[in-house]
């Protein structure tokens, strides 16, 4: 065969998966890429968009870290569904703090993460032509990571729990085929909204009623303020029968770059994606895993200090822009605050361009509510990763922007 025959006039054409195609631009890109631009001038951004935490994890777990890879045993490939000290600390736990007992062999798996146990567990249980409610504004991997699994979403509003459970109930008698999936994020990214243990005991029996699988993302189950304790989903009667619970370590033990999440709850369901995970990896490095035991086993007072320290971010954050005059949302959980953009910029312009403004005049990075879809347009999200007096500092920033851009 020449070489004339094998070549062509046409140049080689990458076809992209539909699934990737269906998925948007990322909107924090825009954003994200100032901040790169802005620091490598020299400018002092300071960071309130991504949830990151900033503080470090207590000494213990990083000596147990070292420690354990000084073990030659620990570089080996490791269980893709966690190793089975680290499954029993998790199922401690649940019964010490939930008061719910589980199988740390059928109903714990150890994941790479909440969000990539989260990504993969969707990919097990949807297909084209499935559904799954969200609750709306929703964080974008609850439904991207659907999109990506081929199946379809509907966004219910997350405000008034007793509404949403009601938008619930009516979508699964109207809608033909049913939804397949409905997935919980109490308490709420973006919105801090949070419920009590009688709103799972409903989830519960709609989901029996309907036939309707269950994910609970938990991932805020460790910050919380004032008195208040997040529910666990399968702390509700059944509720093990029908979903379930994803949680990490990634915020109340300051673990976030190690990737360390949970998938509890349903056994076929954790074994759905424990069938998953067997093909896509080896599981996690071992001497993360018993460091992770570690911080499970020993580190619960150091746990609650974190939301003792997040809460005097809030309370900073919060009161520097209640004496600008702005609406407070004072949260009771989660290390955000949702707030309204103030008036006259909510009428006057996107709630984008609000946060391009703060970024570009005041050198403050927030969350456009509008990246967490339609229902968040009109808000900014707002991290609690800096410290307080570095929050005390925004505020100062965000007031001389808005009254430079005022006159």
């Amino acid at each position: 065969m020449s070489d004339e025959s094998l070549s062509s006039s046409e140049p080689f054409r990458v076809e992209v998966a539909q699934r990737v195609t269906r998925l948007p631009p990322y909107l924090f890109g825009r954003i994200n890429k100032m901040i790169y631009d802005k620091r490598v001038a020299g400018d002092d951004v300071i960071e309130l968009g991504m949830g990151n935490p900033s503080d470090p994890p207590q000494e213990m777990i990083i000596e147990k870290l070292v420690e354990a890879a000084r073990d030659p045993r620990s570089h080996r490939y490791s269980q893709s569904n966690g190793i089975p000290n680290l499954r029993r600390e998790v199922a401690a736990k649940y019964l010490k703090k939930y008061g719910v007992r589980l199988d740390p062999d059928d109903e714990i798996m150890v994941c790479l993460g909440s969000k990539e146990g989260f990504s993969h567990m969707c990919l097990a249980l949807m297909g084209p032509g499935d559904t799954a409610i969200v609750p709306a504004p929703y964080f974008p991997v609850h439904v991207y990571a659907v999109a990506l699994a081929s199946g379809n979403v509907i966004s219910l509003p997350v405000t008034n729990s007793e509404k949403f459970l009601s938008n619930v109930a009516f979508t699964c008698e109207t809608l033909s085929p049913k939804p397949k999936l409905l997935i919980l994020c109490y308490p709420h990214n973006p919105s801090s909204v949070v419920v009590e243990q009688e709103f799972y005991d409903e989830v519960v029996k709609l989901a029996k009623k309907y036939n309707l699988m269950v994910i609970s993302d938990f991932a805020y189950a460790d910050v919380a303020f004032d008195g208040y304790q997040p529910p666990s989903f399968l702390a509700s009667p059944g509720a093990a029968e029908v979903g379930v619970e994803f949680t990490t370590m990634s915020k109340g033990y300051n673990m976030a770059g190690w990737r360390v999440g949970f998938c509890s709850g349903n056994a076929k369901m954790v074994g759905a994606l424990a069938t998953i995970k067997g093909y896509y990896d080896y599981g996690m490095f071992q001497a993360i895993q018993v460091a992770a035991i570690m911080a499970l086993r020993h580190t619960e007072a150091a746990v609650e200090q974190q939301s003792l320290v997040y809460k005097g971010r809030r309370d900073a954050l919060c009161d520097g822009l209640g004496r600008l005059g702005w609406e407070l949302n004072l949260p009771k959980a989660g290390m955000f605050v949702w707030q309204p953009i103030p008036e006259p910029w909510r009428s006057r312009m996107s709630t984008m361009d609000f946060a391009m403004m703060l970024l570009e005049e005041g050198n403050v990075a927030v969350s456009p509510g509008s990246g967490f879809g339609p229902a968040g347009e009109g808000f900014l999200r707002m991290s609690l990763v800096e410290n307080e007096e570095r929050l005390r500092q925004a505020v100062r920033q965000i007031k001389r922007c808005l009254a430079d851009a005022k006159g």
